[in-house]
C-alpha cells in the first residue's frame, strides 16, 4: 500500500529549477559552433570573397590552383591554368573563392582625344628576325602568337585591357590641315631591293601594295589614326607659294649688246595633288622644288632669251611684256611634267646699266612730256565739246519739259471731260431707273385697285346670290324681309321680357303667369 505524501507548496519568492535539454554537452557545443560559423559566413564572403571594381577600374584575376604554365609563359592560355588570366572583370560586384583566386584592381586604359594607343603584346614567342609586327590585334585569340607590336591601334576612348598582357604606348594622331595632303610611307612589307621582284617593281619611286616605301595615294585633310610603326606620314602643302626674285635671288643675264641686266619679279607656284607623293619623294619639299626645278629653268630661259635682244628693248617697247609671257609659258610647260602648277610669273622690274638707262630715260621723259601736252590739248578739245553737248542737252531738256507740260495738260483736260461725261451718263441712267421705278409703281397701284374692284364686285355678287337664294327659299322678298326683321327684333324682345325685376318691363307680366309647381 502506497503512502501519499503531501506536496509542499512553493513559496512565492522561490524559483523553480530550469528544465535541462536532453543530450550530451558535446552536441550542444557543436550546435553552437555551427550557428556561429553560419552567422560569420556572410561576413567572411563580404570581406574576403568580394571583388568590386569601381568606376574606371578593372579587376585582374590570378588563378592560384590548376595546371602550371608552360616555361616562359606569363598569361594563362586556358581557364584551368594557374597564373594571370587574360580576361578582366569590368565595373561591378563579383565573388570568388580566395583559396582558388587572387585579384588585383587596376585602372582602365584611357586614350584621350587627339591621341592613339599602340598595343604591344607582352606574351608569346619571339618574333622572327627582321619582323616588327606581331599580329593584327591584342585579343585573346592571339595567345599563341608572337609578342611584340600589333598592327591595330586604339582610338580615343576607354578600354578594359589587361596591363600584364598588353602594354599601351600613346602617340599623337595624324592631323592633315586644310590645303595640304599627307604623303604616306609604308615601313613594313617586301623590300624594293628584293631580287625576287620584277625589275619594273624595283626601279620605281612609288611602291605597290604590301611593299616598303612611298605609296601613291595621299591622305586628304582630316584626322587619321595610323600605327606609327607601320606608316610614316609627311604633310605636304598644296597651297600656292610665292617666291620673290630680288637681291641675291634676282635673275641676271647679258644682252645682245653686252650689258648686264637684272630681272626682279615674283613667281607663284604650287604642287598638284596627284603628284604630291612622287615629287616629295623624288625632289623634296617646297624649297627643294623651287631651288632644284623652278629657279634653274627660269635662269636658263632668261639667259637664252635675254641674249637675243639689246638692252634698250628691256627699257622701252614691248620686249619686256613678251619676255614675261614667254618666261611664264616656258615654266608652265616644264612644271606640268614635274607635277608643279605655275600660277603666275610677274616681272616687277628690269634693271639696266646707268650708262644707257639715263639717256634712254631722258628721251623717254621727253616723249612722255610730248604725249602729256598732246593729252592736255585733247582734253581741252574734249572739254569744249563736252560744254557744247551739255548746252544742247540742256536745250533739249527744256524742250522735253515744255512738251511734257503740254501733253500733261491735254491729258488732264481729257481726263476731266471723261469724268464729267461719265457722271452725266450715270445721272441719266439713274433718272431712267427712277422713271422705270415710277412706272412700275403706278402699274402696281392700278393693278391693286383693279384687284380691290374685282374683290368688291365678287363680294357683292356673292351677297346678291345669297339673297336671291334666300328669296327663292321664302317664295317672296316680303317673306325674306319679314324674316330678317324678326331676327333683328327677337333678341331684343327676349331681353325685355326675360327680366324678373319688378320694376322692369317683363316684371309687369309676372303676376299673370302660372307659377311653377314644385314636386
Amino acid at each position: 500500500m502506497n503512502a501519499t505524501h503531501p506536496v509542499p507548496k512553493s513559496k512565492p519568492w522561490q524559483r523553480l529549477p530550469k528544465p535541462s535539454l536532453p543530450g550530451n554537452p558535446g552536441r550542444l557545443a557543436g550546435f553552437g559552433l555551427g550557428l556561429g560559423l553560419l552567422s560569420f559566413l556572410p561576413l567572411f564572403v563580404w570581406l574576403f570573397c568580394r571583388i568590386e571594381p569601381g568606376p574606371g577600374e578593372i579587376a585582374i584575376l590570378i588563378r592560384k590552383t590548376g595546371e602550371d604554365l608552360p616555361s616562359g609563359a606569363i598569361i594563362a592560355s586556358k581557364p584551368e591554368q594557374k597564373g594571370i588570366q587574360f580576361e578582366v572583370l569590368p565595373e561591378g560586384r563579383y565573388f570568388r573563392n580566395p583559396y582558388t583566386w587572387g585579384w588585383e584592381i587596376a585602372r582602365i586604359t584611357d586614350i584621350p582625344a587627339g591621341k592613339l594607343g599602340v598595343p604591344t603584346r607582352l606574351y608569346g614567342k619571339d618574333l622572327p628576325p627582321g619582323e616588327i609586327i606581331a599580329g593584327d590585334d591584342c585579343s585573346q585569340s592571339g595567345l599563341n602568337d608572337a609578342k611584340g607590336i600589333v598592327a591595330a591601334v586604339l582610338r580615343p576612348g576607354k578600354y578594359r585591357i589587361n596591363p600584364y598582357a598588353c602594354g599601351i604606348q600613346l602617340f599623337d594622331a595624324i592631323s592633315i590641315r586644310p590645303g595640304a595632303v599627307g604623303v604616306v610611307t609604308s615601313l613594313v612589307g617586301r623590300d624594293v631591293l628584293d631580287g625576287q621582284l620584277p625589275s619594273e617593281a624595283r626601279n620605281t619611286y612609288l611602291v605597290g601594295e604590301n611593299m616598303k616605301g612611298v605609296v601613291p595615294g595621299v591622305l586628304d585633310p582630316g584626322t587619321y589614326y595610323l600605327n606609327p610603326y607601320l606608316y610614316n606620314v609627311v604633310e605636304v602643302t598644296l597651297q600656292s607659294q610665292r617666291f620673290v626674285l630680288g637681291g641675291e635671288d634676282a635673275i641676271s643675264f647679258l644682252t645682245l649688246d653686252g650689258f648686264n641686266v637684272q630681272v626682279e619679279g615674283t613667281i607663284e607656284f604650287g604642287i598638284e595633288r596627284g603628284h604630291a607623293a612622287l615629287i616629295t619623294h623624288q625632289v623634296g619639299d617646297m624649297e627643294d622644288v623651287l631651288k632644284k626645278l623652278i629657279l634653274p629653268r627660269a635662269r636658263g630661259f632668261s639667259r637664252i632669251e635675254g641674249s637675243k635682244h639689246p638692252a634698250i628693248n628691256f627699257i622701252v617697247g614691248e620686249t619686256r611684256q613678251r619676255f614675261q609671257d614667254n618666261l611664264e609659258q616656258h615654266l608652265r610647260e616644264n612644271a606640268k611634267r614635274w607635277g608643279v602648277a605655275i600660277k603666275s610669273v610677274l616681272i616687277r622690274n628690269i634693271a639696266t646699266p646707268d650708262a644707257i638707262a639715263s639717256i634712254i630715260r631722258d628721251r623717254e621723259v621727253s616723249v612722255q612730256n610730248a604725249r602729256k601736252f598732246e593729252q592736255q590739248i585733247e582734253q581741252a578739245r574734249s572739254l569744249a565739246e563736252l560744254t557744247r553737248q551739255e548746252m544742247l542737252a540742256r536745250q533739249n531738256q527744256e524742250k522735253v519739259a515744255a512738251e511734257t507740260s503740254r501733253i500733261q495738260a491735254v491729258i488732264r483736260a481729257q481726263q476731266e471731260l471723261a469724268v464729267k461725261i461719265t457722271a452725266a451718263n450715270q445721272e441719266l441712267e439713274v433718272a431712267k431707273l427712277e422713271n422705270q421705278a415710277a412706272a412700275a409703281q403706278a402699274e402696281a397701284i392700278l393693278a391693286k385697285a383693279q384687284a380691290d374692284r374685282d374683290v368688291i364686285a365678287l363680294n357683292n355678287k356673292a351677297q346678291a346670290d345669297v339673297i336671291a337664294a334666300q328669296v327663292r327659299a321664302f317664295k317672296t322678298g316680303t317673306n325674306l324681309a319679314r324674316y330678317a326683321f324678326y331676327q333683328k327684333l327677337g333678341p331684343r324682345i327676349v331681353s325685355l321680357l326675360g327680366s324678373d325685376a319688378p320694376d322692369s318691363f317683363g316684371g309687369l307680366f309676372q303676376p299673370y303667369l302660372p307659377k311653377e309647381v314644385k314636386p
